[in-house]
């Protein structure tokens, strides 16, 4: 019980604080044109809301939290959807965003994700599927961070919106294989529930 407890203290941290730079990256996004900080924008909120759900399953039995899992990971694929139609749009008018506001823009993002994966870590084994959703999403948005980074850079060299349009689909990859592994952790979560109940 103290376990479920000081999850759910963690994710609802995580949670508003996810929220909060959401805001923040999503109009950087708007102002400079950069698909990278839609994706990585649209990922903050999706962890917001995913983070959320999970503060309020986190006390359920295991078959309940198992049906949530499989709910996050669809959840998780949202963004992955979004990202790439924001890519197709840039792909017609591939002009390269600012690179100083992207690069403090994903500067404070990665310190963000840091935070809330430091505040997620002793969870993400002992939490079933719904600690290792928090998890995986903390930890991908952080390896996105330093790609959009790593992105500005290139951008100084190559006068073009190309390597932010790859990093943004790169985004969307690295969320839909987050969906993949949280639907393999709650059918294993169910499948567990369903041989204790007979």
């Amino acid at each position: 019980m103290r376990d479920v407890s000081a999850l759910r203290r963690a994710v609802l941290a995580v949670a508003l604080i996810n929220l909060a730079y959401a805001v923040v990256e999503f109009t950087v996004s708007q102002l400079i044109g950069s698909v990278a900080l839609v994706a990585d924008s649209i990922d903050f909120l999706e962890d917001g809301i995913l983070n959320l759900l999970i503060f309020f399953a986190a006390a359920w039995p295991l078959h309940r939290r198992a049906r949530v899992g499989h709910a996050l990971a669809i959840v998780i694929l949202v963004p992955a959807a979004v990202t790439l139609v924001t890519a197709v749009a840039k792909i017609l008018d591939p002009a390269r965003p600012e690179t100083v506001p992207l690069t403090v823009t994903a500067l404070g993002a990665l310190a963000t994700n840091l935070v809330a994966a430091s505040i997620l870590v002793r969870h993400r084994h002992h939490g079933g599927s719904l600690a290792r959703a928090a998890w995986l999403s903390a930890r991908n948005d952080a390896l996105a961070n330093v790609a959009i980074i790593a992105t500005a850079g290139i951008a100084l060299l190559w006068v073009s919106g190309w390597p932010d349009i790859i990093v943004g689909v790169g985004i969307a990859a690295l969320n839909a294989d987050a969906g993949v592994k949280v639907w393999r952790a709650a059918s294993a979560e169910r499948l567990g529930a369903r041989e204790a109940e007979a």
